[in-house]
């Protein structure tokens, strides 16, 4: 997080535009794909995803976001004139509580505070996307984004902890399958 602070904006928006290309030079999404993504929390200093929500729409590829109703996430397909909302946290939600009842993303692009070598994924503490991620299809890659490569490995991993499958920095595609890199 200190790291993630010392940023400028100008170094994390070239960070993010730096993510955005590995990520559509790694992956190719597709029309007709399925992509869950956050909505960045500004105070935090996220990652800019409004960079891969112009893509997306671009090439008509549906978007989904994460909205929090009664304490469990739920996927909302947003469109251009979705409207959005702060919550409780003062993160930007869209207004609609209409849950898409989708549960096979090609792609889910994770928020994240740091991932290890291993895929394993340090989050808020909420336990939000532990819970989004046993709801979904194994099928579905998720994605962690960060500005920073892994070089230690988190020692208290939980065992309801679901690692990711890949971690996109803005150097490299790491790829956590067989809990190694590829």
């Amino acid at each position: 997080m200190q790291k993630r602070k010392a940023l400028s904006d100008d170094e994390a928006f070239l960070l993010s535009e730096a993510i955005f290309k590995n990520f559509v030079e790694y992956f190719k999404p597709a029309s007709g794909d399925k992509i869950h993504l956050f909505i960045p929390i500004a105070k935090f200093k996220e990652i800019d995803t409004q960079l891969f929500i112009d893509y997306f729409f671009s090439r008509n590829i549906s978007v989904f976001v994460p909205k929090i109703v009664d304490t469990k996430l739920i996927s909302v397909e947003i469109f251009n004139n979705t409207k959005f909302e702060f919550n409780q946290w003062n993160i930007s939600e869209p207004v609609s509580n209409e849950n898409s009842g989708v549960l096979d993303f090609d792609y889910i692009i994770t928020p994240l505070l740091y991932a290890d070598k291993n895929g394993n994924r340090v989050g808020y503490g909420k336990g939000f996307y532990d819970g989004f991620f046993e709801s979904i299809s194994k099928e579905s890659k998720k994605i962690g984004v960060n500005y920073f490569n892994p070089d230690e490995n988190i020692d208290d991993v939980w065992e309801n902890d679901i690692p990711l499958d890949y971690l996109v920095t803005p150097t490299d595609v790491l790829s956590f399958f067989n809990k190694g890199l590829e």
